[in-house]
């Protein structure tokens, strides 16, 4: 595994992004483990976060788009975040996008803040996880409604590898059916748990006997692909 895969998993236990215990998902499953991407808060944070969205999308889609798209609200600092890094590894200019819930009718008007978009525009969009696609659902029509744009791929952090509610299996795998473009996570869940697995960072072991027997039978049940 890449080295920044690593240092990203230790990232999201330092941040307390990533918990392990027992978790009631609004699924309504009992889940071992738990993402909360809106704890990272700080500027530190949203710099190492903005590098490491940075590093994964450059290699699973390299330099081939224009357009970095956060759909409201998490995807906002998301997006602004990941281009300022991108430009400083990578010395490329990617313009933002994200979407406003509500249509600004005066000022800035319009659907989109950020950067337009336009004819020709090649576009990644981002998100923190990704459990039903229905922010997707929501924001795709949008980008398509511009005419003569494309989208390249999505990039998430986590991957849950889970099945979805209504389908047997993982939510970047349907988008990746539904919508015809590719999907990638900065990490996913084996990784994240083969990587901390009686791991001592020094203040104890994050994943345990009991926490990872936890977590096999979680995906026995729930797991996809």
């Amino acid at each position: 595994m890449e080295r920044y895969k690593e240092e990203f998993i230790e990232f999201m236990v330092e941040s307390e992004v990533l918990k392990f215990g027992e978790f009631t998902l609004k699924s309504g499953r009992k889940s071992p483990f738990f993402m909360n991407a809106g704890a990272y808060v700080t500027g530190s944070q949203l710099i190492r976060l903005g590098e490491y969205y940075a590093k994964a999308i450059h290699e699973n889609f390299g330099d081939e788009f224009d357009v970095l798209f956060g759909p409201a609200y998490k995807g906002i600092p998301l997006s602004v975040a990941t281009v300022m890094a991108y430009y400083k590894l990578y010395g490329k200019e990617i313009r933002y996008c994200a979407n406003r819930k509500e249509i600004k009718d005066h000022g800035d008007v319009g659907m989109f803040l950020g950067s337009t978009l336009k004819s020709g525009d090649r576009v990644v969009m981002i998100e923190d996880v990704t459990t039903s696609g229905k922010s997707i659902e929501e924001t795709f029509p949008l980008i398509e409604s511009v005419g003569g744009v494309s989208v390249v791929g999505l990039m998430v952090s986590l991957n849950r590898m889970e099945k979805g509610l209504n389908s047997d299996s993982a939510a970047l795998r349907d988008i990746r059916e539904k919508y015809g473009f590719d999907t990638a996570a900065i990490v996913d869940m084996k990784e994240v748990t083969d990587y901390l697995y009686n791991r001592d960072f020094g203040h104890g072991v994050i994943i345990d006997d009991t926490i990872k027997a936890a977590i096999d039978d979680y995906y026995r049940q729930y797991g996809a692909v």
